[in-house]
């Protein structure tokens, strides 16, 4: 039996996983291949790679060296495949981009179309997410992101800043803030801002909703749950919602568009990247709440 990529593979996913199950799943196997697999290369290297505790599968000492190996193994691939991927002169091939979730009717699906019309060899895989993807791992190619402070890793531009303000729902008064009903991201969404920003001006029993993601929070707050911070990009275009501030500084970012080091001089991720400018600056205004 030969040690081979996959047999790595293998073992650093039940390390990451904690278990078979889980690994399987990542490897696109089912867990009865991924027993018979991780028994055979066993018996094969003549030593335990992981003890069976009924709290998951921990790594012996040499399974931990399994690991670093798969560890730099997969580092050495990445960086030759994204190397690779930067050497392309035609805008043609796969893009994934990643961006936030709100991001995607709001702004993202016109500028999409205009790029597939310019660039129809381009095919776009479009990754919607809270979290920043690792574009050193090749999660994505491009990133549209929030941020205060990117990665010193990556390289880009700042498009433009991303005003919040405070929105309640269209047609009805509001007094004082501090009396009304909120709606809140919850505090694993961005850090924790949003939730401190909401926590800082209502008592804990007025805050009659939570979400996990900032997706959401325009249409809780359009159907009268409750008030809070909504970007005023999307907002103010949004006749379900008045605003009720000037835009909050302390909820302030920059939006950036981002890519790796070894990505940028490749045509497509050039063109993306240019075609974006193009059709976002002009909607600085919008973006900054003025």
């Amino acid at each position: 039996m030969a040690l081979d990529w996959d047999a790595f593979r293998l073992v650093k996913a039940v390390a990451d996983r904690g278990g078979l199950t889980a690994a399987a799943g990542d490897l696109g196997i089912n867990p009865s291949t991924a027993f018979r697999r991780l028994g055979a290369l066993e018996a094969h290297l003549d030593v335990r790679l992981f003890e069976r505790l009924r709290t998951g599968y921990v790594p012996t000492a040499a399974g931990r060296a399994m690991i670093a190996a798969a560890t730099r193994i997969e580092t050495d691939v990445t960086d030759f495949a994204r190397s690779v991927a930067g050497l392309g002169e035609t805008p043609s091939g796969e893009l994934r981009v990643t961006a936030p979730a709100n991001f995607a009717t709001d702004l993202l699906m016109p500028i999409l179309v205009a790029f597939r019309a310019r660039y129809p060899k381009i095919h776009l895989n479009l990754i919607l997410a809270e979290e920043a993807l690792n574009l050193s791992r090749r999660d994505a190619d491009v990133a549209i992101r929030a941020s205060r402070d990117p990665s010193e890793t990556l390289v880009g531009r700042r498009l433009s800043g991303i005003a919040w303000a405070i929105y309640g729902q269209a047609g009805r008064d509001y007094g004082d803030l501090a009396q009304e009903t909120w709606v809140s991201a919850s505090p694993a969404v961005a850090g924790g801002v949003l939730a401190r920003f909401v926590e800082a001006r209502a008592a804990p029993e007025r805050i009659a909703l939570r979400i996990n993601t900032v997706t959401g929070l325009d249409a809780a707050v359009a159907a009268g749950v409750g008030i809070g911070p909504l970007p005023c990009f999307g907002a103010d275009a949004d006749p379900a919602l008045q605003r009720l501030s000037s835009p909050e500084p302390d909820l302030g970012v920059g939006l950036w568009l981002l890519t790796h080091p070894d990505l940028r001089h490749a045509a497509r991720v050039r063109a993306f990247m240019e075609h974006v400018a193009e059709a976002i600056v002009p909607l600085r205004p919008r973006f900054e709440g003025r």
